[in-house]
């Protein structure tokens, strides 16, 4: 049972990564490899069933924790919410605007997430830019913007939030700490790709500006914009205060957005109605849930079988430097999904205490599992890599994905113009993180 396991997860691995070939969904496939995976696992006789449920204990933490960001997100784009950051961009300088939907990308994935802000942004500039090689180049600009700006953030990335909600970094410090290499991430192709653009930008001649197709007013746009935004804000906060898991922060901001909806709708009929929570729910990605509930499901059986165990060992034992470890598997996933990487890497490490540092007595083994601690740097360093290796491809993100779909990008072409610049950003984070972690 042992090596079908490992049979069963890389063959499911495989052909999530060739999805489009087999034009099945990636959410079928990792729920029929993690659902197997356990029944071999039971077959063998060796986990009890109380260890899936302490799993599942954890996956669902997760999952509930993204399923209410993703519907405060909904509401607020439904609402017309974003159409207020239109106000903010005023210049056709094509320099100006794209180092402001960097920026405005950068801050705005670190709050709703990197594939939301791609889409909100991307969808933005198709108001301002005309021009397929143009907007390409802006796409991936954001592309880029978004997966910086959602690794420095424990809200920004799935991979970072996983590691937050996990307790293996904080928020205070996992800001403190890859801000800075997550900004120079993104700067660096920033600069190079601005000092290839002149003049003016043309807008689409159907329209100069962005305008709302929501049937509300401006108030009400900034009310839900405000409530939404401040509200995941301040989860951070609220888990800080109670010590209560973050997804119970994001249920009250759910909540309240969702009682203030109601009274904002309660006398309205038709259009607006679509515009009450029971409808947005109805456009949430939920195959995007079960797709994490398998693929999760199929590391945790992973772990429990013993496969990670003996992985770990070997890299404690052999690889004792954690950037080399960390910089493969942000290569890695350029290619492949960061998901299971990461859950992959919480499965075979736990978060050490100081105690037992104290009782290992090989230096080299204690050296490298010093790093292990909460907030240590393996998991900082983790979170960097993971969120932004997938931009050295255009297929190694959902917010390159959705870029690709949106702007129509070639990935060839990707390789061709952006990679390196991707590759140059991601290696000097790296470089930044080491001299400020010492």
């Amino acid at each position: 049972m042992f090596y079908l396991i490992i049979v069963l997860f890389v063959a499911g691995y495989a052909a999530i990564a060739f999805e489009r070939h087999l034009q099945v969904d990636k959410s079928a496939i990792a729920l029929v490899t993690g659902a197997l995976i356990w029944i071999f696992i039971a077959f063998g006789g060796d986990v009890p069933h109380q260890e899936l449920i302490v799993h599942l204990g954890g996956i669902g933490e997760l999952l509930i924790f993204l399923l209410g960001t993703m519907t405060i997100v909904e509401i607020i784009d439904s609402h017309g919410g974003f159409s207020i950051l239109s106000k903010l961009i005023n210049t056709t300088n094509k320099i100006k605007l794209l180092w402001i939907f960097s920026f405005l990308t950068f801050f705005l994935s670190a709050v709703l997430g990197n594939l939301s802000a791609a889409i909100v942004m991307i969808t933005l500039m198709w108001k301002y830019i005309s021009g397929h090689y143009l907007r390409c180049f802006f796409a991936c600009m954001i592309v880029i913007a978004a997966n910086a700006g959602g690794a420095w953030s424990p809200m920004g990335d799935i991979t970072t939030t996983m590691l937050w909600i996990g307790e293996r970094i904080s928020t205070w410090q996992i800001i403190m700490q890859l801000f800075v290499p997550s900004l120079l991430c993104m700067m660096i192709p920033l600069i190079i790709i601005s000092l290839s653009l002149k003049g003016e930008a043309v807008p689409p001649a159907h329209s100069d500006k962005i305008k709302s197709l929501a049937p509300t007013t401006d108030s009400e746009r900034r009310m839900i914009l405000l409530v939404g935004i401040g509200g995941l804000l301040l989860v951070p906060v609220f888990r800080a205060i109670t010590q209560l898991p973050p997804f119970m922060g994001v249920l009250l901001v759910l909540a309240m957005i969702w009682i203030m909806t109601e009274i904002l709708h309660r006398n309205q009929k038709g259009f607006k109605m679509r515009l009450t929570l029971p409808e947005v729910l109805k456009k949430i990605n939920i195959s995007n849930i079960l797709y994490l509930l398998g693929i999760l499901l199929a590391v945790a059986g992973l772990q429990s079988a013993g496969h990670l165990n003996i992985l770990s060992n070997f890299f404690t034992e052999k690889v004792h430097n954690i950037y080399a470890i960390n910089t493969a598997i942000g290569a890695l996933s350029s290619v492949v999904d960061p998901v299971p990487l990461v859950a992959g890497m919480m499965e075979m490490y736990d978060a050490v205490s100081h105690g037992t540092l104290i009782a290992i007595s090989d230096p080299e083994r204690a050296a490298f599992v010093k790093h292990l601690v909460t907030d240590g740097s393996f998991w900082e360093l983790l979170a960097y890599c993971a969120g932004t290796g997938g931009s050295i491809m255009i297929i190694g993100s959902t917010a390159g994905i959705a870029a690709m779909s949106m702007a129509k990008i070639d990935w060839m072409w990707y390789i061709k113009e952006i990679s390196w610049l991707a590759l140059i950003g991601y290696l000097s984070g790296i470089a930044a993180y080491f001299l400020i972690a010492g």
